[in-house]
């Protein structure tokens, strides 16, 4: 049970996080770069449709999708803000001295 939802945390967080880079990367991009950001989509795409396909398997694998899927979201969420503030104080910090 563990398995499946550190796997679908995984798959739902990597399809949500190339998709996010892959239209950046699209749209602020140029070339070559613009065309990896259509392959960072497609691949996000993709990766999410699989991630949907396995929440559909449901008899199969025995998990709660919506809670796996709350908590995951909450987890990143908490992270993400984590993150931003130790960079905005650690920028602070360095942009005082």
């Amino acid at each position: 049970m563990e398995l499946m939802d550190f796997l679908t945390v995984l798959l739902l967080t990597f399809s949500l996080i190339m998709l996010l880079a892959g239209v950046f990367t699209a749209y602020f991009g140029s070339g070559k770069s613009r065309m990896i950001g259509v392959v960072l989509l497609v691949v996000g795409l993709i990766v999410g449709l699989v991630w949907v396909y396995l929440g559909y398997v449901d008899e199969v694998i025995e998990v709660d999708l919506s809670q796996v899927i709350w908590d995951a979201f909450v987890n990143i969420l908490a992270a993400l803000i984590g993150a931003l503030v130790a960079v905005g104080v650690f920028l602070l910090a360095i942009m005082k001295s």
